[in-house]
């Protein structure tokens, strides 16, 4: 058995592979062997200490696997489970772990393990945008940082599906067909591009009333010029870092903008809420209406070079780790 830990924070060469031995599992834990582990740029923000943990900690919050071992407590999950996870605590860079019952789904036989490993927490974080955070009507006009990343991929098709029209933003060429073969009705690269100043355009002047953005502090400025009268910001990462301090009266009282900073740990606090989300994102697979391509996939000794591509924008859609 293997796992990856972090004892200090920094850079990617920080991760460091241990062998480890499992007791066994707590009465409500249930064993995990992995088959797959979810890559995903949170996984960074762990890592570098943007998002500070008690250390030394394992890293991962998502994965999919075979229960092994149930503890005593445990009713509603039996060995051979199919199941999947993507919440704390930390630890799923790792080739079997002990975890918490409450945070698990069983995952249905029609939808494969590696698939489902890439999609937890970017299908649940695509429920919550638009289902808890702000929940756009059909028809609507929204608006989406990185489209062509990971998330980005599942939100547009999710979005798609609701019916809204989608307005999608990449860093390069590259990235705009990919971003149109998701869901986007329309892609600007904001490398080349005045971004908000095409968002006006498109949208007759009047503006988006969302936007979604996972980039963070380079997008911010221009994300709040797209936004309508009264609309509404949701920044939910810090894929270029973190946000500046916002000067309220400067660029929310104008237009009376709403922010907002959603994670998933405010949206999943009991087994309810996680089940929920699970559900109508294996529904959207099961339907059809998400389609999951596997960009890469690494393994586990490699943890530190998939780090590196995450940071160095490699990676453009659901990447896994093999244990």
């Amino acid at each position: 058995m293997k796992s990856i830990k972090v004892t200090n924070t920094g850079g990617p060469e920080v991760l460091k592979l241990e062998d480890i031995s499992l007791e066994k599992p707590g009465a409500d834990e249930v064993q995990i062997e992995h088959v797959s582990i979810g890559l995903n740029y949170i996984d960074t923000y762990h890592r570098s200490g943007l998002y500070p943990l008690q250390l030394p900690t394992g890293i991962g919050m998502e994965a999919a696997g075979i229960v092994k071992e149930v503890g005593s407590n445990v009713s509603n999950f039996s060995v051979g489970d199919k199941i999947a996870y993507a919440a704390a605590p930390l630890g799923a860079y790792s080739t079997h772990r002990n975890y918490t019952s409450k945070n698990v789904v069983k995952v249905p036989d029609d939808i494969d393990l590696e698939q489902v490993s890439s999609a937890m927490t970017k299908g649940m974080t695509t429920f919550y945008l638009l289902h808890k955070t702000y929940i756009p009507k059909k028809g609507e006009t929204v608006l989406f940082h990185a489209a062509a990343g990971g998330v980005g991929q599942f939100f547009c098709q999710w979005a798609k599906s609701l019916g809204l029209k989608v307005i999608g933003t990449v860093g390069s060429d590259e990235k705009v067909e990919t971003a149109g073969k998701y869901g986007c009705d329309e892609v600007i690269n904001y490398s080349k591009e005045d971004f908000a100043k095409k968002v006006l355009e498109l949208t007759d002047g009047k503006g988006v009333s969302v936007v979604y953005d996972g980039v963070g502090k380079t997008t911010y400025d221009k994300s709040i010029e797209c936004l309508k009268l009264r609309g509404t910001m949701v920044s939910f990462g810090n894929a270029s870092g973190p946000l500046d301090p916002i000067i309220v009266s400067k660029s929310l009282q104008p237009k009376g903008i709403y922010f907002v900073r959603p994670a998933m740990n405010q949206y999943f606090t009991n087994s309810e809420e996680i089940q929920e989300a699970a559900n109508m994102l294996f529904k959207q697979i099961s339907s059809g209406n998400i389609k999951i391509e596997i960009f890469k996939k690494y393994k586990l000794e490699d943890a530190v070079q998939a780090h590196k591509d995450l940071e160095g924008r490699k990676i453009t859609g659901p990447a896994i780790i093999i244990p």
